[in-house]
């Protein structure tokens, strides 16, 4: 199963604060903007993404169709098709959005409750 990108995701309280503390590690902003709550920061191939107010916890996060650098893969396993054969396994998934084709995403928790947000955005 290929899953793509993969990042950590991290509700942090103070964004501005976080941003500065992830900055001296050697990060740097990538995506995301401040006005809308979230960045995206990068170190080399390590990602983590800072959402303020967005949802509680740490999760991990898959974007299949891309890289470590955001650029799309071709070709990729189709999001849809990651969680059909999650559900054939007997992994239950939540919070799905999107349709038939295009962007998407759903989360399934794996057995200590933490959450994996399997997130498509073409």
């Amino acid at each position: 199963m290929q899953l793509g990108a993969f990042s950590v995701s991290l509700a942090v309280k103070d964004l501005a604060a976080s941003k500065a503390f992830y900055q001296a590690l050697g990060f740097e902003a990538f995506g995301g903007t401040e006005e809308h709550n979230y960045l995206i920061m990068k170190n080399g191939e390590t990602l983590i993404g800072l959402f303020q107010g967005m949802f509680e916890g740490t999760m991990l996060t898959f974007n299949p169709g891309w890289d470590q650098s955001a650029a799309e893969v071709t070709p990729f396993e189709d999001v849809r098709d990651i969680k059909t054969k999650l559900i054939a396994q007997g992994i239950e998934v939540s919070q799905e959005q999107g349709g038939e084709s295009g962007p998407a995403s759903f989360v399934a928790t794996d057995p200590d409750g933490n959450p994996v947000l399997i997130d498509q955005h073409r």
